[in-house]
């Protein structure tokens, strides 16, 4: 029996092969989900009030983070899913440490004036009507749909909801987003 020194050679190679073609198929997967997630998930964070440019940022972070995860061959299970509760982190560090760096720049100066940190009569006057008009509409919702509403924003999800108002999983979603939409037109009156 001779040994074949080219042998290890020929493994190292056809390995190499293999690793190039998981890179490939790591690459293409990465970068249709950039495709297909990236403005949902910019969206999501303009819901942070942070800026266009650092919602960019984070969004390059989140799929690096991703490419890492999936480079050390970790779960590729619900990928969006994932993406997005990375974007909701990074996007709540983002925030707070804006707020942090704004508030240690405000408080620099601040032993020289004092404010009043309640609201003036005329902000509490005004906060108090658009509370008024909001309930307005809540009450005004039809009775499942204010129980839906009222349920999601104890923080019940869809599922929970439909179970204790013994409502199918679509009704619950056409019935939130129905008394979102009317909230949100009525906010939108008052410039919220």
């Amino acid at each position: 029996m001779t040994f074949d020194f080219r042998r290890p050679a020929f493994l190292a190679a056809a390995q190499a092969a293999d690793d190039e073609k998981r890179a490939s198929e790591l690459e293409d997967q990465l970068i249709s989900l950039f495709d297909q997630l990236r403005d949902p998930l910019l969206r999501y964070l303009s819901s942070f009030g942070i800026s266009t440019a650092d919602s960019e940022e984070v969004v390059q972070e989140a799929f690096l983070l991703l490419f890492r995860h999936l480079q050390t061959g970790k779960s590729r299970e619900n990928l969006p899913g994932w993406l997005f509760r990375v974007v909701h982190n990074l996007g709540l560090k983002l925030r707070n440490q804006i707020r942090r760096d704004s508030e240690t720049r405000a408080n620099a100066g601040s032993e020289d004036f004092v404010r009043d940190p309640k609201p003036n009569p005329e902000d509490r006057a005004g906060t108090a009507q658009v509370k008024k008009h909001l309930l307005e509409v809540i009450k005004a919702l039809p009775e499942q749909d204010r129980r839906c509403l009222f349920l999601r924003a104890e923080g019940l999800r869809y599922r929970g909801i439909a179970e204790i108002l013994d409502i199918s999983l679509g009704t619950v979603a056409l019935s939130l987003a129905r008394s979102l939409a009317r909230i949100a037109r009525a906010a939108e009156h008052y410039k919220l």
